[in-house]
């Protein structure tokens, strides 16, 4: 899910998280129209790599699904990447979605050639491309699935989340492969491999693979080692934690994969994202070349918060975007309650009022539409702080907290995998008795508040979270 990075460690603490659950997801195979769709070969050739479509149909544009842009500039990553070797072929931007258009108007070609560089950034709740110091290198599969579109006007068009939005042809079938070398593809080394939402990362490289009894770990070979090492003893108690509180996750011995930008001067940055089976993350900056105790901490933090994922985000996801708050704010909540339960001593409150404080900042525009803001870090303290509410409405009901809460509503979802926000503000109705809970909610979620202090205050209120007022600012108690 969300990629962070930061100049200074009080500004990478306000925002570590998860691209999983924000990004745009592709449309589902029951949203698709037509069941055929393009051809698409990625290739490494040494230092050169291409990128051929083979295209199923004749269309004028063909958009990218994920389209997202680069933390800070908000300018499209791709543009700066991509060439595009094919005449009469324009890669651009319109709209929200980076497209392939004829030049003349008439229908893209059937065979378009790109030529791509690799290259690590920082993306808007997205995942990125992964570039070890070995020369190794990790691409999120998805980066490469088009759908064609009729028009420039008719991309203005779509919607910012696709789920459920009909689709003109099926999902890209996509060949990976390496001239020189075999790849890894879901833990197995291969000569190349053909799919379909593979949804995973596909590794270039000699990297090393690690087996343990419990995680399976690439690592890039400059990373510190007390990182590694912090991850290999840490994540699995955080795992068995989450799994006896809420049952069997999505993986029981996931991959970690590791990266190492190095230790640039005056920065410490940390970024992951999570998708089936894989938890990838990047690490950078002088300041986590030593384990200091403040960086440990942050360090667990992101690994609870990553691992959450794959109970809150992959066991059961959200089904629009703009409910991202669900999965990423209660993932927040489980690392926080998680941590406090493995070490008492960790100052759960700084955390806690971190996450108020942030959402407070971020409310007055409404929740649902952080993403498209460029506002991602309002779904994690904005869910945070509805989580904390429906855990102290549970505690009233039952004694129980914030996983007493949860557990029902990922065994009763199990199925469909979704958790939709009329599930969970439902639940929450039903614990608090209070529907001027859910209102206020809604009103934060839908509307935003220029008095977003007094109406988180009052949830805090409803569910009874002890809280004062002081000099404007909502001070947990």
């Amino acid at each position: 899910m969300l990629k962070t990075g930061s100049t200074a460690l009080a500004a990478l603490m306000l925002a570590l998280g998860t691209c999983e659950a924000i990004s745009p997801a592709s449309a589902s195979a029951q949203d698709v129209a037509a069941t055929s769709g393009p051809a698409v070969t990625v290739t490494r050739d040494g230092d050169v790599w291409t990128v051929e479509y083979a295209l199923d149909r004749d269309a004028p544009v063909w958009a990218f699904f994920r389209s997202s842009l680069v933390s800070g500039t908000r300018r499209p990553w791709r543009l700066a990447q991509w060439r595009v070797l094919t005449p009469g072929v324009l890669l651009e931007r319109i709209g929200d979605r980076d497209v392939l258009r004829a030049a003349d108007g008439g229908p893209v070609p059937r065979e378009v050639r790109i030529a791509f560089t690799p290259r690590t950034e920082n993306l808007e709740a997205d995942y990125s491309v992964l570039v070890f110091t070995d020369g190794s290198v990790a691409i999120p599969s998805a980066q490469f699935d088009v759908f064609p579109l009729a028009s420039p006007d008719a991309v203005l068009d779509l919607p910012g989340d696709l789920n459920g939005y009909p689709l003109e042809a099926g999902p890209a079938m996509v060949t990976w492969r390496d001239r020189n070398d075999p790849i890894l593809f879901r833990g197995r080394r291969v000569a190349e491999v053909t799919e379909a939402e593979a949804d995973t990362y596909v590794l270039f490289g000699e990297a090393d693979i690690v087996e343990g009894e419990r995680l399976t770990t690439v690592a890039d070979p400059a990373l510190p080692a007390w990182i590694g090492e912090a991850i290999e003893g840490f994540a699995p108690r955080m795992a068995d934690y989450y799994a006896l509180r809420l049952g069997p996750g999505q993986s029981a011995k996931p991959t970690i994969m590791m990266s190492w930008a190095g230790p640039t001067p005056g920065r410490v940055s940390m970024g992951g994202s999570v998708l089936p089976g894989l938890i990838v993350m990047s690490f950078d900056g002088v300041g986590v070349v030593n384990p200091s105790p403040e960086v440990l901490g942050l360090a667990r933090w992101f690994i609870g918060h990553e691992s959450a994922h794959f109970w809150l985000g992959q066991t059961v996801r959200y089904e629009y975007a703009r409910d991202a708050w669900i999965t990423e704010g209660g993932a927040d909540l489980m690392a926080i309650r998680a941590l406090k339960h493995i070490d008492p001593a960790w100052d759960d409150r700084a955390e806690l009022q971190k996450e108020v404080d942030d959402c407070v900042q971020l409310a007055d525009e409404p929740v649902t539409g952080a993403a498209g803001r460029g506002d991602h870090r309002a779904n994690y303290a904005c869910g945070a702080v509805f989580a904390l509410a429906a855990e102290a409405v549970q505690k009233r009901k039952t004694g129980g907290d914030w996983f007493d809460f949860l557990r029902p509503l990922i065994d009763a979802n199990r199925a469909d995998g979704v958790l939709t926000r009329d599930e969970w503000l439902s639940a929450l109705d039903h614990a608090s008795g209070d529907p001027a809970l859910r209102r206020d909610i809604e009103i934060l979620l839908d509307k935003g508040s220029h008095d977003s202090g007094d109406l988180v205050a009052a949830v805090l209120r409803r569910a009874g979270v002890a809280h004062r007022r002081e000099e404007g600012r909502v001070t947990l108690l």
